[in-house]
């Protein structure tokens, strides 16, 4: 029996204390990944994992083992790949992408990377919420925004410019704002990952100071099509990433307005676990993510 598949099943097992999680993320059945555990138990001749009803965890020896593996498997993922040219790589890659990103910049143009890299299978999460990368066996994550304190390795790929906008039919029945005291008489679509007690503003930009202003609000969402369909639904004010608003706004279903106090642009980030001994297929993707950001940098 292949050790390094028994290390790998040990490993994601280690890291999701599940081996029902473990086997989804390895796309393995689940007594294949329990099989490959209680192999290597036998091998090294020590029990590496507590299993009760609610969880799993590691012994001592578990976590001395799961410390020095992690390195070496990220190690033979480098080498398989050492010698191989990019049309060779070959492998899973697990990404997760806020859902606007993943419908307006990288879907559309999926198709380019895979045709170069017919061998990578690439799985696309697209959600709202904030996924834990390790917990569930992403290789690497996109986020736009600010970023919390976190043990990850985060890369810049720039800037979204936003945009201030409202659908072309309350443009004609509530008219426009011109200046930021037209703005109370006007209302904002609220934007919120989890619902709670927040106030709607209109950020803006005033000598490289961003300052809030508090005004009514018509509704509130937690999640990117709800916020766009507000809007395109004639709610009020929304102000978004220019890249998902772009194609209404040539259309002429929305309407940009106060367009010199448009929010600072959101930074977008890719973030991994590990600065060494990224696989190659991972590396090669996050390059061409970077070169597909840059397209849309514009203001």
């Amino acid at each position: 029996m292949n050790k390094l598949e028994l290390l790998r099943s040990f490993v994601r097992v280690t890291e999701l204390s599940s081996f029902t999680q473990a086997s989804d993320a390895l796309g393995l059945p689940r007594s294949t990944v329990s099989e490959h555990v209680q192999a290597l138990e036998e091998l090294l001749g020590t029990r590496l994992l507590l299993r009760t009803t609610r969880k799993v965890q590691a012994t001592p020896d578990g976590a001395v083992l799961y410390e020095r593996s992690k390195d070496m498997l990220a190690q033979m993922d480098e080498l398989e790949g050492l010698f191989r040219s990019d049309s060779m790589l070959s492998g899973r890659l697990r990404v997760d992408m806020p859902t606007s990103v993943a419908h307006n910049i990288v879907l559309p143009r999926l198709g380019e990377f895979l045709s170069e890299h017919p061998g990578i299978d690439l799985e696309i999460s697209s959600t709202d919420r904030r996924v834990d990368l390790v917990r569930e066996g992403f290789d690497c994550v996109l986020r736009v925004g600010e970023l919390p304190d976190t043990t990850l390795v985060a890369r810049s790929l720039g800037e979204l410019p936003m945009v201030n906008c409202v659908g072309a039919g309350y443009a004609r029945e509530h008219g426009v704002p011109e200046t930021l005291a037209d703005l109370q008489q006007h209302r904002m679509i609220h934007y919120v990952l989890s619902f709670g007690a927040t106030s709607a503003f209109f950020e803006y930009q005033d000598q490289d100071k961003t300052r809030n202003l508090a005004m009514p609000r018509s509704i509130t969402v937690n999640n990117v099509q709800a916020f766009e369909a507000a809007c395109l639904g004639n709610l009020g004010i929304i102000q978004s990433p220019r890249m998902g608003m772009r194609k209404h706004l040539i259309k002429g279903d929305l309407v940009e307005i106060l367009p010199n106090y448009r929010p600072s642009p959101m930074k977008i980030s890719l973030l991994y676990a590990h600065r060494r001994h990224l696989p190659e297929r991972c590396r090669v993707f996050m390059d061409w993510l970077q070169k597909l950001i840059a397209e849309h940098n514009v203001p």
